[in-house]
């Protein structure tokens, strides 16, 4: 008895406050909690697991030994990608990485042994991807950075008719390039406000690799020794443009395979809602028979 009229009060208590709440208009919880959360920005799991790689990599990166052509290398590409961490530490990463795959190798020996073939696959998989993380994210901004080529090149063919300075060229593109362009483009002007244009140019060619960009580098620093350069930009920009048009076939060719892929299993959901229909209605005329 006691325990009926405990709960009776304990809901009329709370009808009444959310009665109470309505006619007051008061934020209900879940509206007072997401204004709490509005300047938090919540971090996925990836984001906390990857804090927890940096710093112990950067722990264990007096442990890693590697030859100085290898760790001279591994430094530029580093450098070239924009990851603010030493060689041992992206070395040590990568092998943390793979290591926290298997340490489940043993618990699936014990439990699964089947299992323990794909996490020692997955560990392999994980070292090589991480040790070529910085080498993919060059040659992704390379190719970012390729892509401008041809605007860049059209934009000097018309700025050459307008005058020559080529640091005046150079910071009014920055500012409609891509992120990669434009970040690489803020560090030349810089060194060229700096310094020795040709320097800087000759920098700046090899930061970025690209036999494109060397080619636009080559003919901006005619433009400074005294060239014309119209006609050479003329036919650069004629030839990125046809590399443009190959790069862009080359995109259009990869997406009918995908495209096939959707279209059987759309065709796979057709037919089985078709088989579907028909085994209910030979089911139905079988249970009208019987």
């Amino acid at each position: 008895m006691k325990l009926i009229i405990l709960m009776t009060f304990v809901l009329f208590a709370a009808g009444l406050f959310s009665l109470l709440c309505g006619l007051l208009r008061l934020p209900t919880l879940r509206a007072n909690r997401a204004m709490g959360n509005a300047g938090k920005k919540a971090r996925p799991f990836s984001e906390i697991m990857e804090g927890y790689f940096v710093a112990g990599a950067a722990r264990l990166a007096g442990l890693v030994r590697m030859n100085e052509y290898r760790r001279a290398r591994l430094e530029r590409t580093l450098k070239a990608a924009g990851m603010e961490m030493t060689p041992e530490e992206h070395q040590a990463r990568a092998i943390l990485k793979a290591g926290a795959w298997a340490a489940l190798i043993p618990a699936a020996l014990w439990i699964l042994p089947l299992l323990a073939i794909p996490l020692l696959i997955l560990t392999v998989l994980t070292y090589l991807r991480e040790a070529g993380s910085a080498e993919e994210a060059v040659r992704e901004k390379r190719e970012n950075i390729e892509r401008e080529a041809y605007r860049l090149a059209s934009t000097i063919t018309q700025e050459l008719k307008n005058g020559r300075d080529v640091l005046s060229m150079l910071e009014r593109y920055s500012r409609n390039a891509c992120d990669a362009m434009k970040r690489e483009l803020e560090v030349l002007c810089a060194d060229m406000r700096s310094g020795s244009y040709e320097a800087a140019l000759v920098r700046f060619e090899a930061r970025i690799g690209s036999a494109m960009i060397s080619d636009v580098v080559r003919g901006l620093i005619g433009v400074l020794r005294g060239d014309d350069g119209a006609a050479y930009f003329q036919m650069l920009t004629r030839d990125f443009k046809e590399a443009e048009l190959r790069r862009l076939k080359a995109e259009a060719a990869k997406v009918p395979p995908k495209v096939r892929k959707y279209s059987f299993l759309m065709l796979m959901c057709y037919l089985a809602t078709f088989f579907v229909i028909i085994i209910y209605e030979i089911m139905n005329s079988m249970g009208s028979m019987f």
